[in-house]
Protein backbone atom coordinates (compact mmCIF):
# COMPACT_ATOMS: atom_id res chain seq x y z
CA UNK A 1 0.00 0.00 0.00
CA UNK A 2 1.01 3.66 -0.30
CA UNK A 3 1.97 5.34 2.99
CA UNK A 4 3.83 8.27 4.50
CA UNK A 5 6.82 7.04 6.48
CA UNK A 6 9.91 8.33 8.21
CA UNK A 7 13.00 6.19 8.84
CA UNK A 8 15.17 8.65 10.78
CA UNK A 9 14.27 9.65 14.33
CA UNK A 10 16.84 12.48 14.37
CA UNK A 11 15.45 14.08 11.20
CA UNK A 12 11.93 12.74 11.44
CA UNK A 13 9.88 15.44 9.71
CA UNK A 14 12.57 16.17 7.12
CA UNK A 15 12.82 12.51 6.19
CA UNK A 16 9.09 11.93 5.60
CA UNK A 17 8.45 10.24 2.27
CA UNK A 18 5.55 8.67 0.42
CA UNK A 19 6.47 5.09 -0.42
CA UNK A 20 5.23 1.53 -0.60
CA UNK A 21 4.71 -0.04 2.83
CA UNK A 22 3.49 -3.47 3.99
CA UNK A 23 -0.25 -3.96 4.32
CA UNK A 24 -1.05 -3.75 8.06
CA UNK A 25 -1.52 -6.82 10.23
CA UNK A 26 -4.75 -7.07 12.23
CA UNK A 27 -4.47 -8.83 15.57
CA UNK A 28 -7.30 -9.94 17.83
CA UNK A 29 -9.47 -6.95 18.67
CA UNK A 30 -8.39 -5.04 15.54
CA UNK A 31 -10.00 -3.96 12.32
CA UNK A 32 -8.34 -2.81 9.12
CA UNK A 33 -9.65 0.61 8.10
CA UNK A 34 -9.58 1.80 4.51
CA UNK A 35 -8.52 5.39 5.13
CA UNK A 36 -10.60 8.12 3.50
CA UNK A 37 -9.15 11.05 5.43
CA UNK A 38 -6.62 11.46 8.22
CA UNK A 39 -5.02 14.16 10.33
CA UNK A 40 -1.99 14.54 12.56
CA UNK A 41 -0.43 16.50 15.42
CA UNK A 42 2.55 18.61 14.27
CA UNK A 43 4.91 17.54 17.08
CA UNK A 44 4.01 13.84 17.21
CA UNK A 45 7.33 12.82 15.63
CA UNK A 46 9.16 13.94 18.78
CA UNK A 47 6.96 11.85 21.09
CA UNK A 48 8.80 8.80 22.49
CA UNK A 49 5.74 6.62 21.88
CA UNK A 50 5.95 7.30 18.15
CA UNK A 51 9.19 5.33 17.86
CA UNK A 52 8.62 2.28 20.06
CA UNK A 53 5.97 -0.40 20.44
CA UNK A 54 4.20 -1.16 23.70
CA UNK A 55 7.13 -3.32 24.78
CA UNK A 56 9.58 -0.45 24.28
CA UNK A 57 11.13 -1.96 21.12
CA UNK A 58 12.15 0.25 18.22
CA UNK A 59 9.61 0.13 15.40
CA UNK A 60 11.09 2.43 12.72
CA UNK A 61 10.13 3.19 10.02
CA UNK A 62 6.93 4.71 11.32
CA UNK A 63 3.73 6.00 9.77
CA UNK A 64 2.41 9.13 11.55
CA UNK A 65 -1.10 10.54 11.81
CA UNK A 66 -3.45 9.19 14.47
CA UNK A 67 -6.82 10.68 13.52
CA UNK A 68 -8.67 8.59 10.99
CA UNK A 69 -11.97 8.49 9.14
CA UNK A 70 -12.82 5.72 6.72
CA UNK A 71 -14.50 2.34 6.31
CA UNK A 72 -13.83 -1.02 7.90
CA UNK A 73 -12.14 -3.20 5.28
CA UNK A 74 -11.49 -6.29 7.43
CA UNK A 75 -12.46 -7.52 10.87
CA UNK A 76 -9.93 -9.72 12.68
CA UNK A 77 -10.89 -12.97 14.35
CA UNK A 78 -12.14 -12.27 17.86
CA UNK A 79 -13.06 -8.65 17.13
CA UNK A 80 -16.60 -7.52 17.95
CA UNK A 81 -18.60 -4.32 17.75
CA UNK A 82 -17.84 -3.34 14.14
CA UNK A 83 -18.52 -4.89 10.77
CA UNK A 84 -16.95 -4.81 7.31
CA UNK A 85 -18.06 -1.83 5.24
CA UNK A 86 -19.02 0.26 8.27
CA UNK A 87 -18.05 3.94 8.31
CA UNK A 88 -15.87 4.76 11.33
CA UNK A 89 -13.84 7.55 12.89
CA UNK A 90 -11.35 7.46 15.73
CA UNK A 91 -8.01 8.04 17.38
CA UNK A 92 -5.41 5.33 16.91
CA UNK A 93 -2.87 3.96 19.38
CA UNK A 94 0.31 6.07 19.84
CA UNK A 95 2.58 2.99 19.82
CA UNK A 96 1.35 1.73 16.46
CA UNK A 97 1.53 3.01 12.90
CA UNK A 98 -0.83 5.84 12.13
CA UNK A 99 -3.31 6.69 9.42
CA UNK A 100 -1.31 8.58 6.78
CA UNK A 101 -1.65 5.52 4.57
CA UNK A 102 -4.21 3.76 2.43
CA UNK A 103 -4.96 1.27 5.23
CA UNK A 104 -4.37 1.20 8.98
CA UNK A 105 -4.88 -1.44 11.68
CA UNK A 106 -6.81 -0.03 14.63
CA UNK A 107 -8.18 -1.48 17.85
CA UNK A 108 -11.93 -1.61 17.32
CA UNK A 109 -12.56 -0.07 20.75
CA UNK A 110 -10.78 3.11 19.58
CA UNK A 111 -13.25 3.67 16.76
CA UNK A 112 -16.82 4.96 16.73
CA UNK A 113 -19.46 4.52 14.02
CA UNK A 114 -19.63 7.54 11.70
CA UNK A 115 -23.12 8.57 10.54
CA UNK A 116 -23.63 8.66 6.78
CA UNK A 117 -24.25 12.41 6.68
CA UNK A 118 -20.82 13.38 7.99
CA UNK A 119 -18.04 14.02 5.48
CA UNK A 120 -14.80 12.12 6.06
CA UNK A 121 -12.65 15.26 5.84
CA UNK A 122 -14.67 16.98 8.56
CA UNK A 123 -14.71 13.80 10.64
CA UNK A 124 -10.91 13.43 10.51
CA UNK A 125 -10.54 16.83 12.18
CA UNK A 126 -12.64 15.82 15.20
CA UNK A 127 -10.90 13.08 17.24
CA UNK A 128 -7.78 14.72 18.70
CA UNK A 129 -9.18 18.21 19.48
CA UNK A 130 -12.57 16.85 20.50
CA UNK A 131 -11.35 14.07 22.78
CA UNK A 132 -8.66 16.25 24.36
CA UNK A 133 -11.14 19.01 25.11
CA UNK A 134 -13.82 16.60 26.37
CA UNK A 135 -11.49 14.74 28.72
CA UNK A 136 -9.83 17.91 30.00
CA UNK A 137 -13.10 19.69 30.71
CA UNK A 138 -15.41 16.96 31.94
CA UNK A 139 -13.29 13.98 33.03
CA UNK A 140 -10.29 15.69 34.63
CA UNK A 141 -11.72 19.18 35.13
CA UNK A 142 -15.18 18.05 36.30
CA UNK A 143 -16.77 21.09 34.71
CA UNK A 144 -20.46 21.66 35.41
CA UNK A 145 -23.13 24.05 34.19
CA UNK A 146 -22.91 27.45 35.84
CA UNK A 147 -19.17 27.25 36.46
CA UNK A 148 -16.48 29.38 34.83
CA UNK A 149 -13.54 28.17 32.74
CA UNK A 150 -10.44 29.95 31.46
CA UNK A 151 -9.25 28.41 28.17
CA UNK A 152 -5.64 29.26 27.34
CA UNK A 153 -4.91 28.97 23.63
CA UNK A 154 -8.59 29.26 22.74
CA UNK A 155 -7.74 30.02 19.10
CA UNK A 156 -5.99 26.68 18.55
CA UNK A 157 -7.64 23.41 17.52
CA UNK A 158 -8.05 22.01 21.03
CA UNK A 159 -8.85 25.43 22.47
CA UNK A 160 -11.64 25.99 19.95
CA UNK A 161 -13.16 22.63 20.78
CA UNK A 162 -12.89 23.35 24.51
CA UNK A 163 -14.51 26.76 24.09
CA UNK A 164 -17.48 25.29 22.23
CA UNK A 165 -17.96 22.29 24.51
CA UNK A 166 -17.73 24.36 27.68
CA UNK A 167 -20.16 26.98 26.43
CA UNK A 168 -22.56 24.29 25.21
CA UNK A 169 -22.43 22.69 28.68
CA UNK A 170 -23.60 25.93 30.28
CA UNK A 171 -20.27 27.27 31.55
CA UNK A 172 -18.98 30.84 31.33
CA UNK A 173 -15.94 30.84 29.06
CA UNK A 174 -12.99 33.21 29.09
CA UNK A 175 -10.65 32.61 26.17
CA UNK A 176 -7.05 33.73 25.81
CA UNK A 177 -4.53 33.80 23.01
CA UNK A 178 -3.07 36.17 20.46
CA UNK A 179 -5.12 39.18 19.44
CA UNK A 180 -5.65 37.85 15.92
CA UNK A 181 -7.85 35.03 17.21
CA UNK A 182 -10.20 37.30 19.19
CA UNK A 183 -13.13 37.34 16.74
CA UNK A 184 -12.97 33.59 16.13
CA UNK A 185 -12.93 32.76 19.85
CA UNK A 186 -15.82 35.08 20.64
CA UNK A 187 -17.82 33.67 17.73
CA UNK A 188 -17.36 30.16 19.13
CA UNK A 189 -18.93 31.11 22.43
CA UNK A 190 -16.39 32.76 24.73
CA UNK A 191 -17.90 35.57 26.78
CA UNK A 192 -14.57 37.37 27.10
CA UNK A 193 -11.29 37.25 25.16
CA UNK A 194 -7.98 38.30 26.72
CA UNK A 195 -4.80 39.00 24.76
CA UNK A 196 -1.97 37.35 26.70
CA UNK A 197 0.47 39.95 25.41
CA UNK A 198 -1.25 42.46 27.68
CA UNK A 199 0.25 42.68 31.20
CA UNK A 200 -1.62 41.58 34.31
CA UNK A 201 -4.20 39.54 32.48
CA UNK A 202 -4.84 37.70 35.75
CA UNK A 203 -6.58 40.78 37.13
CA UNK A 204 -9.02 40.76 34.23
CA UNK A 205 -9.76 37.06 34.76
CA UNK A 206 -10.52 37.26 38.48
CA UNK A 207 -11.19 33.73 39.79
CA UNK A 208 -12.47 30.73 37.83
CA UNK A 209 -13.52 27.17 38.64
CA UNK A 210 -11.33 25.60 35.94
CA UNK A 211 -8.28 26.56 33.92
CA UNK A 212 -7.83 24.53 30.71
CA UNK A 213 -4.28 25.16 29.53
CA UNK A 214 -3.04 24.48 26.00
CA UNK A 215 0.00 26.78 26.16
CA UNK A 216 2.18 25.83 29.15
CA UNK A 217 5.22 27.80 30.32
CA UNK A 218 4.81 31.08 32.16
CA UNK A 219 1.12 31.29 31.30
CA UNK A 220 0.54 27.99 33.07
CA UNK A 221 2.58 29.07 36.11
CA UNK A 222 0.64 32.33 36.46
CA UNK A 223 -2.70 30.56 36.10
CA UNK A 224 -2.57 28.89 39.50
CA UNK A 225 -3.42 32.22 41.09
CA UNK A 226 -6.78 32.52 39.30
CA UNK A 227 -8.17 29.15 40.41
CA UNK A 228 -10.91 29.39 43.02
CA UNK A 229 -10.64 27.30 46.21
CA UNK A 230 -11.69 23.79 45.25
CA UNK A 231 -11.06 24.49 41.57
CA UNK A 232 -8.84 22.74 39.06
CA UNK A 233 -5.93 23.58 36.79
CA UNK A 234 -5.59 21.17 33.84
CA UNK A 235 -2.76 21.30 31.30
CA UNK A 236 -2.28 19.30 28.12
CA UNK A 237 1.25 20.68 27.65
CA UNK A 238 3.23 19.92 30.82
CA UNK A 239 2.83 19.10 34.51
CA UNK A 240 2.05 22.33 36.41
CA UNK A 241 4.93 23.74 38.44
CA UNK A 242 2.71 25.92 40.62
CA UNK A 243 -0.20 24.47 42.58
CA UNK A 244 -3.41 26.45 43.13
CA UNK A 245 -4.12 27.31 46.72
CA UNK A 246 -6.73 24.85 47.99
CA UNK A 247 -7.20 23.38 44.50
CA UNK A 248 -6.03 20.64 42.14
CA UNK A 249 -3.47 20.79 39.34
CA UNK A 250 -2.77 18.08 36.78
CA UNK A 251 -1.39 17.21 33.36
CA UNK A 252 -2.90 14.55 31.11
CA UNK A 253 -2.45 12.92 27.72
CA UNK A 254 -5.57 12.28 25.67
CA UNK A 255 -6.71 8.67 25.35
CA UNK A 256 -8.87 7.02 22.69
CA UNK A 257 -12.38 6.46 24.00
CA UNK A 258 -15.42 5.38 21.97
CA UNK A 259 -17.96 6.72 24.44
CA UNK A 260 -16.40 10.18 24.54
CA UNK A 261 -16.08 10.20 20.76
CA UNK A 262 -19.76 9.36 20.37
CA UNK A 263 -20.61 12.41 22.51
CA UNK A 264 -18.46 14.58 20.24
CA UNK A 265 -19.89 13.16 17.02
CA UNK A 266 -23.41 13.67 18.33
CA UNK A 267 -22.74 17.34 19.04
CA UNK A 268 -21.18 17.82 15.63
CA UNK A 269 -24.15 16.17 13.92
CA UNK A 270 -26.55 18.45 15.79
CA UNK A 271 -24.58 21.60 14.91
CA UNK A 272 -23.40 22.20 18.47
CA UNK A 273 -19.72 21.63 17.69
CA UNK A 274 -17.72 22.37 14.58
CA UNK A 275 -14.11 21.61 13.79
CA UNK A 276 -12.05 24.23 11.99
CA UNK A 277 -10.62 22.47 8.95
CA UNK A 278 -7.69 24.32 7.43
CA UNK A 279 -5.80 23.03 4.43
CA UNK A 280 -6.77 19.74 2.75
CA UNK A 281 -4.06 17.86 0.83
CA UNK A 282 -3.79 14.55 -1.03
CA UNK A 283 -1.61 11.80 0.44
CA UNK A 284 1.23 12.61 -1.97
CA UNK A 285 1.47 16.09 -0.42
CA UNK A 286 1.35 14.91 3.19
CA UNK A 287 5.10 15.28 3.93
CA UNK A 288 5.09 18.94 2.90
CA UNK A 289 1.84 19.54 4.79
CA UNK A 290 3.33 17.97 7.92
CA UNK A 291 6.39 20.19 7.77
CA UNK A 292 4.34 23.33 7.10
CA UNK A 293 1.67 22.82 9.76
CA UNK A 294 3.06 24.84 12.68
CA UNK A 295 1.58 28.32 12.80
CA UNK A 296 -1.23 27.64 10.33
CA UNK A 297 -4.89 28.11 11.22
CA UNK A 298 -7.19 25.12 11.43
CA UNK A 299 -6.69 21.39 11.31
CA UNK A 300 -4.74 20.13 8.30
CA UNK A 301 -6.46 17.09 6.81
CA UNK A 302 -5.03 14.57 4.36
CA UNK A 303 -7.58 13.28 1.86
CA UNK A 304 -6.44 9.74 1.20
CA UNK A 305 -9.13 8.10 -0.94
Amino acid sequence: MKAVRTHDRDAAADSLVVEEAPYPYAGEGDVIVKVRAASFTPDELVWPATWVDRGGRDRAPVIPGHEVSGEVAEVAVGTTGLSAGQRVVGLTDWNRDGALAEYVAVEARNLAPLPAGIDHVQAAALPMPGLTAWQGLFIHGRLEAGQSVLVHGAGGGVGMAATQLAREAGARVIGTGRGGSRDRVLELGAEVFLDLEQPAWEEAVGRVDLVFDALGGEVLDRSAAVVRPGGTLVSIVQPPNVQPEDGRAMYFIVEPNRGHLLEIIGRYREGRLRPLVGAVHPLDRAPEAFRAKKGTVGKTVIHVA
